[in-house]
């Protein structure tokens, strides 16, 4: 991996991080950058990265999985297309995590 790629997972986390937080207001989140454990993979050849998202959030109440993962990729936008290759996601309520 050159350093600009980690330069620009780093840009890359960042902006999933604030759009998250502005979409989803979490009481908690994480962004991991996980694309080192790919690579080699087919995937990692277009230069867009690997993530684990990890968020917490009142706006899952009454959600299921799949739509709480669809407001994930709702409040990502076209950054899913255009910056992140793989994309894991943990998305609970606050309740869930106590």
């Amino acid at each position: 991996m050159s350093d600009s790629n980690v330069i620009n997972n780093d840009e890359r986390v960042l902006v999933i991080t604030e759009r998250l937080q502005a979409a989803l207001s979490p009481t908690s989140l994480t962004v991991d950058d996980e694309s080192h454990l790919h690579a080699g993979h087919a995937g990692a050849k277009s230069g867009k990265g690997h993530f684990a998202v990890h968020i917490v959030s009142e706006a899952f109440t009454g959600q299921r999985p799949l739509a709480r993962h669809r407001a994930v990729y709702d409040a990502l936008g076209d950054y899913t297309t255009t910056d992140i290759h793989a994309l894991s996601i943990s998305a609970k309520t606050p309740a869930e995590t106590s």
